[in-house]
């Protein structure tokens, strides 16, 4: 399937707006496919032609405003959509297959008690997996979720349930906008732990084999979490911009976290099972911190294009490392950074496959898969390190500051991130930026 290109979103985010996604998932059926039926309402320049992106085990129907439109036009992944609107309502429905490798909807029989788990992983170009989409990070959108499943099973998504009409159906409030590939659900008999700070409702969740681990390590996480929300609110003039913060620890993630606001995953060997030194323990205080960190770096203001990618991945290195060493018992993780964390943006270096921190072009988002390494995490931490002592705390975060709220859930460039910092310190950025 084609891999979209920067040329096509940039073409396409020229053409549409996305307003809203209602998604209606039904995980009742059997163990290989699910029900998947989307309203996506957008507007377009008029007469424009543009296309959605959905990769159906079987497309059913799909609705273009007044007209039904034949699911044999689907071509690879991609559906074509002509004689737009000023508004415009698509509608798709299909049956779309569960994934045992961590993209789309995942799904996962735990050995240990015969139970059935799911999560869902949109990243990078994988929520067309589970419902059609304009799938690329700057056409940001509201989701609103409706989810039947098993009575007996909890639901649980980016943002709060709001009713429950009735047993095994689960509706949640609108999302603020956020981009596609940071939509995210779980569901299925998880044991779930509660809690609340400064106004923000509270959770982590894990398999119920894992039940006796993570109460054992609860009140761990979520001091650690309390902790670096209140550093977070110190150094950012922008409040959590989302509803709650859930934490759920998932079988055979193929990460170590995602960033989804208001859900964020981490693989479940973060539960630990046995006795394990203080290292591990500050390692996942800095991953809790460094997801943390996303809601405003990549979630609250998002890349426009993968090419900023480092503007996800190393503001949250350095802002969970630092906040991790400010605000937790784990004061030494600058320590810890220099010895591992670097080492691997120095290896990341020497290899053939090197890059820029910010490279000058990414073609496509499948090249964008490819810089997810220590360059774009470690390197780049390292590097704004730098920064901040070359134009001084203050001055940093107050550009920092201008940022967010210039871009607030919106998209944003290296070019806007300068413009920024420049102006609250006074310096010109553009030399420090290309070498």
């Amino acid at each position: 399937m084609p891999s979209l290109t920067r040329v096509e979103a940039t073409a396409r985010g020229a053409a549409i707006t996305v307003e809203s996604y209602e998604v209606d998932l039904d995980l009742t059926g059997g163990v290989e496919l699910f029900r998947s039926h989307v309203t996506i309402r957008f507007r377009a320049v008029p007469g424009v032609e543009t296309f959605a992106e959905v990769k159906p085990a079987k497309l059913l129907a799909v609705r273009l405003n007044d007209d039904d439109l034949d699911p044999a036009l689907l071509s690879d992944n991609r559906l074509p959509l002509g004689g737009l609107r000023e508004r415009n309502t698509l509608t798709v429905e299909a049956e779309m297959a569960y994934s045992n490798t961590g993209e789309g909807l995942h799904r996962f029989v735990d050995p240990a008690d015969g139970e059935t788990y799911l999560y869902a992983m949109s990243f990078l170009d994988d929520v067309q997996r589970i419902f059609a989409a304009f799938d690329q990070p700057d056409l940001k959108a509201s989701f609103r979720l409706t989810v039947t499943a098993p009575a007996e099973w909890t639901v649980a998504a980016n943002e709060r349930v709001v009713a429950t009409p009735r047993p095994g159906r689960w509706e949640f409030a609108p999302t603020r906008p956020i981009s596609t590939y940071l939509f995210t659900l779980i569901a299925g008999p998880y044991h779930v732990r509660r809690d609340e700070h400064d106004g923000i409702p509270l959770a982590v969740y894990c398999r119920r084999s894992l039940a006796e681990h993570l109460d054992a390590d609860a009140d761990e996480i979520f001091t650690v979490t309390k902790q670096s929300f209140d550093r977070f609110h110190e150094l950012f003039a922008e409040r959590y911009p989302f509803g709650k913060y859930d934490q759920a620890f998932v079988p055979e993630f193929n990460a170590g976290a995602m960033e989804n606001p208001g859900l964020v995953t981490f693989r479940d060997d973060l539960v630990f099972r046995s006795a394990v030194t203080d290292t591990e323990r500050e390692r996942r205080a800095t991953t809790i911190a460094h997801e943390m960190a996303h809601m405003w770096f990549g979630d609250l203001v998002t890349m426009r294009w993968w090419d900023d990618l480092w503007l996800n991945e190393s503001f949250a290195d350095y802002l969970g490392t630092r906040v991790t060493a400010e605000a937790t018992r784990f004061d030494r993780a600058w320590t810890t950074f220099a010895l591992r964390r670097k080492a691997w943006g120095y290896a990341a270096d020497q290899r053939p496959s090197t890059h820029p921190v910010a490279p000058h072009e990414v073609v496509d988002a499948a090249e964008g898969l490819l810089n997810f390494d220590g360059i774009s995490y470690a390197k780049g931490a390292s590097v704004l390190r730098q920064l901040v002592a070359w134009l001084g705390d203050e001055a940093f975060l107050a550009g920092l500051n201008r940022h967010f709220a210039t871009h607030r859930f919106g998209n944003a460039t290296l070019a806007d991130l300068l413009a920024s910092l420049s102006a609250t310190s006074g310096r010109d950025l553009a030399d420090w930026a290309e070498r």
